[in-house]
């Protein structure tokens, strides 16, 4: 079945491990994940550091290899994949947060949101008026010709988001996105990502730390040792809406 009450499966892991060697001893980060994320749900994930949080959102992100398991992302099976071939599908179907915002300094809003869209191999739309309707959907339509020293922190990770989205993945993965950020501008972006869970239908799968802020989503995935062994509703589900593709 690759549906949940008529709704898409957006990626699919199975059994999914890795083995990180540590001196004369391995580390099991992730062992034997099974994973269905179905469209426009916002994931939380959660655990004590060292779980496996980060290296488990690579593996599905495709930014590394499992050691064993199966990966499909948007029905495409990107487990023994070239690295060519892999750069494609992460530029296609994969938008990445990071808790650093990685803009490029010397770049305006607009700028650095419309870059992913020039670059694209077969470009979807045109860059400056794609980057204007991003930014504008994520409350900056005031902030379009300042460059990343010139924004508060809140301000620069909602471009990171813009830039995320420039070529309309079905995919965002967010790790640790306030991280950091205060309370006030955690909130803004944790409100970012619903609007654009709501407005596009675009599928969120967000780390975090912070288990009230994981309780913001529509499910909630607790790590431990690599496992998952919680899996269960958010406090504050987000309505589902269909994917239009803003």
């Amino acid at each position: 079945m690759n549906s949940m009450n008529g709704r898409r499966a957006v990626l699919r892991a199975t059994n999914l491990t890795k083995d990180l060697p540590l001196g004369k001893i391995v580390v099991h980060a992730v062992r034997g994940v099974d994973l269905t994320i179905y469209a426009n749900e916002m994931i939380g994930i959660v655990g004590p550091s060292g779980s496996g949080k980060s290296t488990l959102l690579g593996l599905i992100g495709g930014l590394d290899a499992p050691t064993t398991g199966r990966i499909e992302i948007d029905g495409v099976d990107i487990t023994n994949m070239s690295e060519g071939r892999l750069t494609e599908v992460r530029n296609e179907k994969i938008g990445f947060v990071f808790q650093f915002f990685n803009l490029v300094p010397t770049l305006t809003a607009l700028e650095n949101v419309a870059l992913p869209v020039q670059f694209a191999r077969k470009p979807k739309f045109k860059p400056e008026q794609r980057a204007r309707e991003l930014l504008d959907l994520l409350g900056l339509t005031d902030r379009l010709n300042h460059r990343p020293m010139e924004l508060s922190g809140g301000q620069q990770q909602r471009v990171a988001i813009a830039r995320a989205l420039a070529n309309n993945p079905p995919l965002l993965m967010a790790d640790e996105p306030t991280g950091n950020l205060d309370s006030e501008a955690s909130d803004v972006v944790l409100q970012a990502l619903r609007d654009v869970c709501h407005q596009t239908g675009t599928t969120v799968v967000l780390v975090t730390h912070d288990p009230q802020l994981a309780n913001r989503m529509d499910r909630v995935l607790e790590l431990v040792d690599g496992q998952i062994i919680s899996n269960k509703p958010g406090a504050e589900p987000v309505v589902q809406h269909e994917r239009i593709g803003i």
